[in-house]
């Protein structure tokens, strides 16, 4: 939990470095309107800044990291499936959160080791730390990111094109790498819904042949399908290969 809270600082530190420790140590903060020194008040500014990148934790979960992935090929199977609402919203969200920090496990490893304990050691500066965290971060993204992708984004902002991945900014980085990952999950839900579109159809003209029209093709496939997902270990495939495409 102090891992996961020590990054979620990071992260929002990556965002905006002007993030700054008090200039000595502090026994206690006082917010008061009227008085105060000007180290007070920066200390209170900083606080409320804080305060504020964290309501945007979500966001930064989704933009930089495998949530996305995850939870798009999660709906395709439940659609895939045709069981309408199950597994529930939550379950499908909850199992995403903890696929997601499995497979990023090592790059948070990796943020914690170069530059969240350093930074909380008071080892480094906070800029040096931003400057640690952001290089992790962006060789996570250009792992995972296609260079179309990429390039289309330097092409809609007119930058220069960068001489090596650092050069690459978090500004571009982040939306090509959400751009790539719509991409990936889509096609790895189209394999997904193949067969059981192959299903659909079958069970579709059976009824058809035997004259029985007025009987929905997919209420009788629905239990045929998840039989065929119960038979192959439809869960435990689909996890393994969402683990492995990380």
């Amino acid at each position: 939990m102090k891992r996961l809270l020590r990054t979620i600082l990071l992260l929002a530190l990556l965002v905006t470095p002007a993030l700054a420790r008090a200039d000595g140590p502090a026994e206690g903060l006082s917010i008061s309107i009227g008085g105060g020194g000007s180290g007070q008040m920066a200390v209170a500014l900083k606080v409320m800044l804080l305060l504020t990148l964290l309501a945007f934790a979500p966001a930064l979960l989704i933009s930089m990291t495998s949530f996305t992935r995850i939870i798009i090929v999660l709906s395709f199977v439940r659609q895939a499936l045709g069981t309408q609402q199950t597994p529930p919203n939550m379950v499908l969200i909850g199992l995403a959160l903890f696929l997601t920090f499995f497979t990023m496990g090592p790059t948070f490893g990796q943020l914690h080791q170069e530059a969240i304990a350093p930074y909380m050691n008071e080892q480094i500066e906070e800029s040096e730390a931003f400057g640690r965290g952001a290089s992790v971060v962006r060789s996570f993204l250009l792992r995972h990111t296609r260079m179309s992708d990429l390039e289309l984004f330097y092409s809609l902002s007119d930058s220069p094109r960068p001489q090596n991945a650092e050069a690459v900014p978090l500004r571009l980085a982040m939306p090509a790498f959400l751009l790539s990952e719509l991409k990936t999950a889509f096609q790895m839900g189209f394999v997904l819904l193949v067969p059981f579109l192959l299903i659909d159809l079958v069970v579709a003209s059976v009824l058809m042949a035997m004259g029985m029209m007025m009987l929905p093709p997919v209420l009788v496939a629905l239990p045929f399908k998840i039989l065929l997902f119960v038979l192959v270990d439809g869960w435990q495939l689909l996890v393994g290969s969402l683990a492995r495409s990380f």
